[in-house]
């Protein structure tokens, strides 16, 4: 239901809002205050080899009949659209503007062979992931994808004209314009050389980038029918936007969802290669610059985990989510359960929690508090990763986690010279995503309390420490 308190229509900007699971479309008010939203969960679709992938089909008619039912809203008048996506996504496009092809899931395993035929064309001195800022990540490097393309499907790769990153195709389904946009192809895609600014010479060479349109700033807008729409932006890097907007001392954002990304826009000091070796990586900001980060797959670890738990104890999964912090458990917990160090690695590395026998739990309580334990721990040895070379006192956490007692109550007791907050944004990657394009659609200054923070208080007499 759309909110409205005026006799006139209310200006709003309209923003995709694109993750894997789920699909979202909201309209914020020149406030940024959020007066609409709809969610979508869309059926996947199979790629060649039967791997589950984005529908394409399915999703530009989502977007073409939600942008149809907003518009058709007597109350509203849609100013301004935008989009933010997940990044490493590829839509191909063919010579007339159609999609073709498949959107290969970024988790689909890229072929080892390829791979060491890649990395012995392009990688001998192990270089190149330390000037693209990018792990080697298979198709999670996006810039795979298409070498992948040449190489073992040259027919196809031949018919396209343009590959779009998914924020900048649903930007085109609404503009009939191709861009390329700094925030997606600085996303672990191994296509940008971060110390020259450009694409890295092993694009060029294999001419890959003869395949991206131009290269435009992440707030450029296209007018289509007086209203303006921008191009769309990684959304990762859209949730940052908010925070940069509204607080000008160094902080650390841990934006927390199926991946927990850790984004310190201070910190610009080159990746080394054990920084590399745990999933620490740069993206580049809405601005252009450097933004060094470090990731988990812990939300969808625990995602798993709580199906295991709930399942083994017979309760419902839900009730897991909404456990409070018992301090006298954890700190049981932390002083006696044992520590496996043989594999602690990071990145979409599991944590030791699937490693522990769930009879030695009195309770599904005593099992969830173990779980946030072990996915903490990986959590401090991540974000600890980019805390260095400048003096942060403030760790911002939003997005799943940042409700969770639990969670929190760990991540305080792991930082004690930190202070922890959780922050209540709406929607923080749709609300950068909006903020972005503020001058091309908003008459009203950019509201100084967009982000509410509360603190998290450090637990007394528990210290809990990163994996070794």
């Amino acid at each position: 239901m759309i909110q409205h308190s005026s006799s006139s229509p209310t200006p709003v900007i309209a923003v995709f809002d694109i993750g894997k699971t789920n699909k979202k479309i909201f309209l914020f008010n020149e406030d940024y205050k959020i007066v609409y939203e709809r969610t979508a969960h869309l059926p996947e679709a199979v790629d060649e080899d039967g791997f589950p992938c984005e529908n394409v089909n399915s999703l530009t008619k989502w977007v073409s009949e939600e942008i149809k039912l907003v518009r058709a809203h007597e109350h509203i008048n849609i100013k301004s659209i935008n989009v933010s996506a997940y990044g490493a996504s590829f839509v191909h496009l063919d010579e007339q503007g159609k999609p073709i092809g498949h959107l290969y899931n970024y988790l689909k395993p890229f072929p080892e062979k390829l791979l060491r035929s890649f990395i012995s064309h392009y990688d001998q001195d192990d270089s190149l992931s330390l000037q693209t800022s990018s792990p080697q990540l298979g198709n999670l490097n996006s810039a795979l994808q298409l070498f992948f393309l040449k190489h073992e499907k040259s027919s196809f790769y031949n018919q396209i004209k343009y590959s779009l990153h998914l924020s900048q195709f649903i930007s085109f389904l609404l503009t009939g314009k191709t861009f390329t946009e700094l925030t997606s192809i600085g996303c672990h895609t191994m296509l940008w050389d971060f110390k020259r600014n450009n694409y890295h010479k092993w694009v060029k060479q294999e001419g890959i980038d003869s395949k991206f349109p131009e290269l435009v700033n992440s707030d450029h807008v296209v007018t289509s029918n007086e209203t303006k729409i921008g191009i769309g932006l990684h959304d990762s890097s859209a949730a940052l936007i908010p925070y940069l907007k509204s607080f000008v001392d160094p902080f650390v954002l841990i934006s927390t969802g199926t991946w927990c990304i850790s984004l310190n826009p201070f910190n610009q000091s080159e990746l080394t290669q054990k920084e590399l070796e745990l999933d620490c990586l740069q993206y580049l900001s809405y601005e252009g610059k450097p933004v060094k980060a470090s990731r988990l797959f812990a939300g969808h670890e625990h995602e798993l985990m709580i199906q295991k738990i709930a399942s083994h104890f017979g309760v419902k999964a839900e009730k897991l989510h909404s456990i409070e912090f018992d301090q006298t458990i954890a700190a049981k917990l932390i002083n006696t359960s044992k520590d496996f160090k043989t594999e602690n690695k990071l990145g979409q590395h599991p944590s030791d929690f699937g490693k522990r026998n769930l009879s030695d739990f009195k309770s599904p309580v005593e099992a969830y508090h173990q779980l946030v334990i072990d996915l903490v721990r990986q959590q401090i040895k991540s974000t600890s990763l980019i805390l260095k070379n400048i003096v942060v006192k403030n760790i911002f956490v939003d997005g799943g986690f940042s409700n969770n007692s639990v969670y929190m109550n760990l991540l305080a007791a792991g930082f004690p010279e930190y202070k922890i907050f959780g922050a209540s944004i709406p929607q923080a990657s749709a609300l950068g995503a909006a903020l972005i394009i503020h001058r091309a659609w908003n008459t009203h200054d950019i509201p100084n309390e967009i982000i509410k923070l509360r603190v998290c208080k450090r637990p007394d007499d528990i210290e809990i420490h990163p994996v070794v």
